[in-house]
């Protein structure tokens, strides 16, 4: 079975760059740089829509937002942790 392959955001760019250039036929590129001629297109299509933030890994969504998120979402679960380790403490001494 084949590994999945990722390319660099800066390898599509790359290869989007030289697509719109015209030097080669997008059969020759694609098959120049080992990828489907139809992902040449998307990745085209991609830039066109989306400009600079094309290909980025945050998908648009700002990264400072998203990290305030997730520690705010990391200290609640800490929290339930605490509650959840004392009511099994309280629990366990009740047992006894």
């Amino acid at each position: 079975m084949r590994k999945r392959r990722t390319f660099t955001a800066e390898f599509k760019r790359e290869a989007v760059r030289q697509l719109e250039l015209g030097e080669k036929t997008p059969t020759e590129l694609a098959r120049s740089l080992g990828v489907a001629r139809n992902k040449l297109y998307r990745w085209q299509e991609e830039i066109d829509q989306q400009g600079d933030t094309a290909f980025s890994r945050s998908g648009g969504v700002d990264l400072a937002e998203e990290n305030a998120r997730l520690k705010k979402e990391l200290a609640a679960a800490r929290e339930e942790a605490e509650i959840l380790k004392k009511a099994a403490g309280f629990f366990a001494r009740d047992l006894k």
